[in-house]
């Protein structure tokens, strides 16, 4: 009887050792509660608690990956889109991770849902696919700063897709048809208006010696004839115009 009774207490004390140890890997701590407050942040390795006494909460201190759910946007110009992310955080402060938050992975990714659609919803379409990086900027601020009480810190958020309706890809294809045709009709515009100044600017230099212009004549032939034209041109010089003329009137 005694012998049996003195095996069952060795069998119990072996069982409250084995479960009074813990090994922490590199990226654990355990946060240690004296019955129900709190005691301390223990870890990495070999660490003891008291059965019954003590208890042991683990915390992953290693980058997180989430993914942040799709969610339906309203933009500022009222267009519908569809956008998801993913958000980068990992623990600082375990005490705070697990006193301040319940579960806080849940609640990162509450937090991270509805600060997409509020973040997104300031800005217009053309912003969200333009400026992404300045979005994934603002709304990683956003968190971060909401997560600080937590222990917790975010450390990149990546807007991943964008969704638009059928409808409105086809009115955005339409209205970068009309931009580009636009900046077509400004570009022949402004050429219209440089080469006008040039020739504004040749008429001025030709102008200055009658001589010029009859060698311009001269030239202009030259490209006419080098064309497969059945047009000849024969360049006649003002000086004989102006002789012409002077004939006519002293005859009437």
């Amino acid at each position: 009887m005694t012998l049996t009774f003195l095996s069952v207490l060795a069998l119990t004390a072996l069982a409250l050792i084995i479960s009074a140890i813990r090994i922490l890997r590199e990226y654990e701590r355990g946060v240690v509660f004296l019955l129900g407050r709190f005691y301390g942040v223990k870890g990495p390795g070999f660490i003891i608690i008291i059965p019954f006494i003590q208890q042991m909460v683990r915390v992953d201190l290693r980058t997180i990956v989430m993914d942040v759910p799709t969610q339906d946007v309203i933009s500022k110009d009222n267009v519908s889109v569809k956008v998801n992310a993913v958000v980068y955080f990992r623990v600082i402060d375990p005490e705070k991770a697990i006193i301040q938050v319940e579960h806080f992975y849940d609640a990162i990714s509450q937090l991270s849902q509805t600060t997409l659609r509020s973040v997104l919803g300031q800005h217009e379409l053309d912003e969200m696919l333009a400026e992404r990086d300045k979005l994934n900027v603002d709304i990683q601020t956003l968190l971060d700063s909401q997560t600080d009480a937590w222990g917790i810190k975010v450390a990149n958020v990546e807007i991943k897709h964008v969704d638009i309706d059928e409808s409105m890809i086809r009115a955005i294809a339409k209205q970068a048809e009309a931009e580009r045709e636009r900046r077509a009709k400004v570009i022949h515009a402004e050429g219209e208006l440089q080469a006008s100044e040039k020739l504004l600017a040749a008429a001025k230099v030709l102008a200055e010696q009658s001589e010029a212009i009859q060698l311009r004549y001269l030239q202009t032939l030259t490209d006419i004839a080098g064309d497969k034209s059945s047009t000849i041109v024969f360049p006649l010089p003002g000086d004989l115009l102006g002789t012409i003329n002077q004939f006519t009137r002293n005859n009437h």
